[in-house]
This record gives structure tokens, sequence and C-alpha cells, in this order.
């Protein structure tokens, strides 16, 4: 099916990730986000509901407060009312990280907390709203909706996003639907460039910040560690410069790199060939001068300097086989959540390049084809998302092709692609042909996720279409976006195609 898809190539630093194309074509608005935190705004749509204030604390030990704040990192927040309460911070709990540019409102969980005590904190507003018996988890955020502003779009901001929005429309299965009322030529908010409930569809990728902005190199660490190298991994971590790094991170990082025996690397070079491994980085080569490479590592660079320090302990030689303990032990230093973090960036760039070579080969997103999986939409979600259950999956044939595709028209279902774990059966059909194409090229199957300790992974699977009723409004000539989107997926997914610009203008 060629030529389903009017497609354009993405930015570099996109492709590095797996993004390889835009399915609009229409021309970029520019602009910027986060002029002020007042310019990007996130509320969270919970699945949680509290008992009363007044509930027994015995059995409802956890208060909980939604919380907004202005250009407050989430954890620093959850450290300052800790220190506020005097309260241990395992003590207070969450269920979504929020970006520190932005003014966002979510629920947080505090352990034996009363009301009365809650502190006045700048930039912070805090509500009681009841008791519960358990602290927040992730499996408690529904989703998210946003409001956002861009600023100095382009003169032709509204036909330009007027023409995406269109494409987006076809992207999500509505090609053929009557244009909105507020769209047509005769309706004053047209001349606006006004859209209003507007079904909008994307590509379900994973965004630039799963991966680094400046340096994305998260997810060939995780590449790595599935190969079972952990000592490239720790290499691609601590050393493997980019340029866009301060010049004494850079040096240090080159440092690295020499006690490894691997010459210069180009910046950005590490992610340019996220499949290959260089045969040129071969080990026993360098000095291993870690005490040398510590000394270089500023103190900002905390966990690459535990890696290093793990290598110093024990006077690692840098020719050890390269999945010796040795290296594992170093890869350890970092916290679970960064080991974690590695593997699933690794099996979001895979499901990326899925998604990309879906694309390329003009396969629908809307509908199934013979051999993907599908899952049913969460019925509990609310109503503002079109959210997807994983946990109700049927693999589709060519006789249910049909009745399949009806219940994705409706939103009923959802296609879905694998992140890739020990557990994950790969596609029948052209979609597993995609789905062995990727991990051949990456030299990764599914069993290469049984991994010692927190680095293991079972899989799962992600909708692989990303839809949200989208309404666009002008202020002075800047566009503002307001939509909601499930848990785990990226407003900067949905706004590249508007902006076409870099990952680090979103």
């Amino acid at each position: 099916m060629p030529g389903l898809y009017a497609l354009r190539e993405a930015h570099p630093t996109e492709r590095t990730v797996g993004m390889a194309y835009y399915v609009s074509d229409a021309d970029g608005i520019g602009g910027r986000l986060r002029d002020s935190p007042e310019d990007f705004r996130v509320r969270e749509l919970e699945a949680f509901d509290p008992e009363p204030l007044g509930a027994d604390w015995g059995g409802y030990p956890e208060l909980v407060v939604r919380v907004t704040l202005r250009d407050w990192d989430t954890n620093d927040f959850a450290r300052r009312i800790s220190d506020a309460l005097g309260i241990s911070r395992e003590r207070v709990s969450w269920a979504g990280t929020k970006d520190k540019r932005a003014v966002t409102t979510q629920l947080f969980t505090l352990r034996e907390v009363d009301p009365d005590d809650l502190p006045k904190i700048s930039g912070v507003e805090i509500e009681p709203l009841g008791r519960a018996g358990r602290r927040l988890s992730f499996g408690d955020l529904a989703g998210n909706a946003f409001e956002i502003r861009v600023a100095d779009a382009v003169p032709e901001a509204p036909k330009r996003v007027a023409d995406v929005v269109s494409d987006l429309r076809a992207f999500a299965g509505d090609g053929d639907a009557e244009a909105d009322e507020n769209t047509q030529d005769d309706d004053p908010a047209a001349s606006s460039g006004d859209v209003t409930d507007a079904t909008a569809g994307i590509p379900n990728y994973f965004g630039q910040q799963r991966f680094g902005s400046r340096r994305p190199v998260t997810h060939v660490v995780g590449l790595a560690i599935a190969r079972g190298d952990p000592r490239e991994a720790v290499r691609l971590y601590a050393g493997n410069s980019a340029e866009t790094e301060p010049d004494d991170t850079q040096a240090a990082r080159d440092r690295v790199d020499a006690a490894f025996g691997v010459g210069e690397t180009p910046a950005g070079s590490a992610a340019s060939d996220e499949t290959e491994r260089d045969s040129t980085k071969t080990a026993g080569d360098g000095d291993g001068d870690w005490d040398a490479c510590l000394d270089a590592i500023p103190g900002k660079l905390r966990f690459e300097r535990s890696m290093v320090h793990r290598l110093a302990e024990r006077d690692v030689d840098p020719g050890a086989p390269p999945d010796h303990d040795d290296w594992w032990h170093a890869l350890e230093a970092v916290p679970s959540n960064l080991q974690r973090l590695f593997v699933n960036a690794a099996q979001s760039f895979l499901f990326n390049r899925i998604l990309s070579e879906r694309l390329r080969r003009g396969i629908p997103f809307d509908r199934p084809v013979a051999g993907d999986t599908v899952c049913f939409a969460d019925s509990d979600a609310p109503d503002e998302l079109y959210a997807p259950d994983m946990d109700r999956l049927q693999r589709v044939d060519a006789d249910r092709v049909s009745i399949v595709s009806r219940h994705c028209k409706r939103g009923r279902a959802f296609v879905t692609a694998p992140l890739v774990g020990i557990d994950t059966e790969l596609g029948d059909g052209e979609p597993g042909e995609i789905e062995r194409e990727v991990l051949d090229e990456a030299g990764i199957e599914p069993g290469d996720f049984d991994l010692p300790g927190d680095f293991d992974s079972s899989g799962t699977r992600r909708a692989i279409l990303l839809r949200t009723d989208l309404d666009v409004t002008f202020e002075y000539g800047d566009p503002r976006f307001a939509f909601a989107l499930p848990s785990g997926s990226y407003a900067t997914v949905l706004l590249r195609e508007f902006s076409k610009s870099g990952p680090l203008d979103l």
C-alpha cells in the first residue's frame, strides 16, 4: 500500500530515536514552547477517588491533596514538602512526573499528615481533597489534559494549522468526514484559524524526552545491555561526548573513552546508527586509568562518576570480557529506576522504528491488517480520552479484519505493536515481518531481555495510533492548543507535527 501517506522526513535528531517521519506534509508554524510556565499547562486526569477528609486515619492513612505547581520539578516539590512537614520523602507519592517549566495540576498522597499541617510554599497551591487507604501509583494516572501556547509562530500559522489538522484527521481515519462547521469558508472562525473538536491522529511515538533531547543515548545504552555487553553500555553512558554538552563535560567523556581505548567520538555518533556497533571500538587498548577519569568528571555528572568509581575500586582491566561481572557491577551503580529506563528506552526506540517502517510501507494505523494484534478501549477511562486497555488483546486474522476495523473506526479498539520483552509474541503477516526486520537490524531478539536484576523486562504492547480531540484558538497571532492524551503518550509528539522544528524547540 505504498503512497497511503504523504510522508515528510523528520528532523535529524528525531530520526536518531526512530521517529523517521511526520505524517503531515504541510509546512510548520515554527515558534517555541514555554516562554513562561503559563504557556504550558498540564492537568492530570485521575482514576483515583478518595474518601472524605473526616475518614478514620486507621483505615485511611493517606491524605490526598490536589497540587498546582508553577515552575516546579515534581521531585523537587516532593523533597520540599517532605522537609516542610518533617516527614520522610518516602511518605510522599504521586502518579506522574511533570515538566518543570509549566503549570501542572496533579494529585499527591501524604502518609499520616493532617490537613491543618499543610505548609505554604512559593509557587504552589495545595488543596486537601480527602483520605485514602493506599498511596498513589503510576497506574492511577489515566492521562493528562494540556493547554499549550506556541510563541512567535509564523504569520501564516492559521492556514498552516488548518492544513496540518486536515492531514491529522485523515490519519485518524476521518479523511472522508464532512468538514466541521467552523472550518467552512463562510464561517467567521475559519478566517481566524480556530479549530474546534477535530479528531486528530498521529503515530504514538515515544517522544524525544524518553531518550534525551541534547544527548539521546539512553536507548543505545539499553541496546548494549540487551545485547549482553555491559562494557559498551558503561562506555556509552559515561563516555561518548556530544557537541551539545559543555566543554568540561565533553572533555571528561573523551577521557573516559581514552580509558576504554576508544578514539574521539563525533557528536551524536552513538545515536546516529543505533543498531550497529562500531567494530573499531575494541577492548584492551585503553589505559584503564579510572582515577584520571574521576579527576576529569565534574561533580554534576554524579551517575557517570558512580560508574567509573566502581571501575576504579576494582581496578577493572579495559580488556576484560564485555560481559564480565565487573562491567555489570559498574552499570548497577546507577539507581534502579535509571537501570529500568535504559532498557525501556531501548524498547521505545525499537517501537518507534516499527512505527516508522509501517509508515514507510503505507500500512494503515487506524485499522488492522491481517497479522496485527489489537487491544480494546478502556471503558473506565475519563470521557476526554481515547484510552487503550492492554489487558484485552486479540490477534486479527484475515477473516476478522473487516469486523475489527469497524471497532477501530468507532474508537472501541486500537492496533498495537510490541514493546519487546521476554514474553513478546511477534505478529503474523506483514506486521510480524516488520517487527522481525527491526529486531534483526538491531541485533536483538525477545529473549535478550532476560537480564539480571532491574534490567529484566517481560515486555508489553502499545497502541500505534494516538487519537485526541483537538481545539486550536489564536490570540495575538499565537496558537493555543487544547487536547488530552492517555498516560504514556507525549504532547510534543503531537506538537512536532505543527511546528516542524527540532526537539530542542519543543
